[in-house]
């Protein structure tokens, strides 16, 4: 009699711990806030565990807060935060490193400015008085360049959704314009890219015919011509056959199947009068702003700018500039150029924004900044650097629930960001991420004007170099306009 009991109550705790599965495994798959535990039911849970029990015994076991690469535990916890409107709020003092060479510390006011004195970010016009459809920029914090094919159509939907809803920018990158960037009406800067996807004719050159019809979407506020990106100056976009889909190959016009690798510089622009003659060319054709991206190797590259401006005239300066630092990059690139090519950004943007001070364009031409720019204090400090505004790519795909697994180029992406695997994508339910887009954006600008705020500024457009300081080996700290005086300006 005993035994059949235990029989019997062994049956039942095996059919309880059975049926808790099959509850568990549904809920897993049928809920839309968690792309692991959709894509992964059951064995998902594990990566919460030990994120949660991580807190606890990461002394013990696990890297410190600080250590992972390239985005450390800390911030990427940040931005989820950020992105799930969970605030900003932490205890016991702070895991940041301020005696480290590099630490930005900001100079607070001793009388900071009141909740009633503060005032909104102005937005800055783009192209006024230069083209005939200029618009402006409404958020200090932008989408940067990732195209459709380096990531999901769900994460394009949700990216395009949540950009409409926060009222910054997305930038197409260099795979051409989908539907799913139009899906929010957003505002979108559609980039020309090496091999000229989605504005090329039948021999791969630019079409004017496509350069008008894009310019007819009114979501489409400018064009940028690519140069290069700083995960790999020097080489084109690189997107390997594994992600090239039917969908794709059309959009691009390319086959299918094959890598699609883009000339490592467009073949009709090799040098900076061909580049101001193109950028003058893109402006006239679609009405819209024109700019330039591209990573900065030194002063070369800003000296013959603007000395072709001052010789050919104000109307033949790129509207902006989007500068990439050396340490960008939310794709497939080669380790060498990744690791070694191109000024970081720490060091590139302060030289670009003095050479545009000297040249007397600082006004003309906006400068966007952009390389690991995640976090509203590095924001405050590009701001404070020179930087009118910011892009940021993996911060955005932090917020579309990225867990940086590092295998954005090899389609096995398991958050479905970066995956064209219909059953990896399913993890990402574009309503709930495009929310968390627009948090994510809405709450970094929030931040950096309460830096601003903290510094005693009414907005963050105030910022300067005199608000920032940086810590140096010695681990004392030195101001920004000290390390990067600001250069004298031209006689009126």
């Amino acid at each position: 009699m005993l035994d059949l009991l235990l029989v019997t109550t062994g049956v039942l705790l095996a059919l309880a711990f059975a049926g808790g599965l099959v509850y568990l495994y549904v809920q897993d798959v049928t809920q839309e806030k968690h792309a692991v535990l959709r894509n992964f039911p059951l064995v998902g849970h594990l990566r919460y565990l030990f994120e949660s029990l991580g807190e606890y015994f990461r002394q013990y076991f696990f890297l410190g807060d600080r250590d992972e690469m390239p985005f450390d535990r800390a911030t990427r916890s940040w931005v989820y935060r950020m992105a799930k409107n969970q605030g900003g709020i932490i205890g016991f003092g702070s895991t940041y490193r301020i005696h480290e060479p590099g630490a930005l510390v900001f100079v607070n006011a001793p009388f900071p400015v009141l909740d009633e004195e503060q005032l909104p970010t102005p937005p800055l016009p783009i192209g006024e008085g230069y083209c005939a459809t200029p618009f402006s920029g409404r958020s200090l914090v932008n989408i940067s360049a990732m195209s459709f094919g380096a990531i999901s159509r769900p994460a394009v939907r949700a990216l395009s959704r949540g950009a409409a809803a926060a009222g910054c920018w997305l930038d197409t990158g260099e795979g051409g314009l989908s539907p799913y960037h139009l899906e929010g009406n957003c505002d979108i800067i559609f980039q020309i890219g090496t091999a000229k996807y989605g504005v090329r004719d039948a021999n791969g050159q630019l079409s004017d015919q496509r350069l008008r019809e894009l310019a007819a979407h009114e979501c489409v506020r400018a064009f940028e011509i690519k140069l290069s990106q700083g995960a790999k100056p020097g080489k084109g976009g690189v997107l390997l056959s594994n992600k090239v889909t039917p969908e794709i190959a059309e959009i691009r016009g390319i086959p299918l199947g094959e890598d699609s690798l883009s000339p490592n510089r467009h073949r009709d622009v090799a040098n900076i009068d061909q580049l101001l003659d193109r950028v003058e060319h893109v402006r006239a054709i679609t009405g819209k702003p024109v700019g330039v991206k591209t990573a900065i190797g030194g002063n070369a590259f800003m000296d013959e700018l603007t000395q072709a401006i001052r010789r050919r005239g104000l109307h033949a300066a790129p509207d902006f500039l989007t500068i990439d630092g050396g340490e960008g990059g939310s794709g497939a690139a080669p380790q060498a150029l990744a690791d070694h090519m191109a000024l970081s950004i720490d060091e590139a943007l302060p030289l670009v924004a003095d050479a545009l001070i000297a040249s007397g364009l600082k006004q003309r031409v906006r400068l966007i900044a952009a390389g690991k720019l995640v976090t509203p204090a590095r924001v405050a400090w590009a701001l404070a650097a020179g930087a009118d505004f910011v892009n940021t790519a993996r911060g955005f795909m932090f917020s579309l629930g990225c867990i940086q697994a590092l295998r954005c180029h090899a389609n096995t992406c398991p958050t479905g960001v970066t995956t064209h695997d219909p059953r990896l994508q399913r993890g990402l339910v574009v309503e709930d991420k495009a929310q968390r887009v627009a948090a994510y954006c809405r709450n970094m600008n929030r931040e950096i004007e309460m830096i601003a705020h903290s510094c005693g500024l009414p907005h963050a457009r105030g910022l300067r170099r005199e608000h920032v300081r940086i810590v140096q080996p010695s681990g004392r700290s030195i101001a920004l306009d000290t390390l990067h005086p600001y250069p004298d300006t031209p006689m009126q």
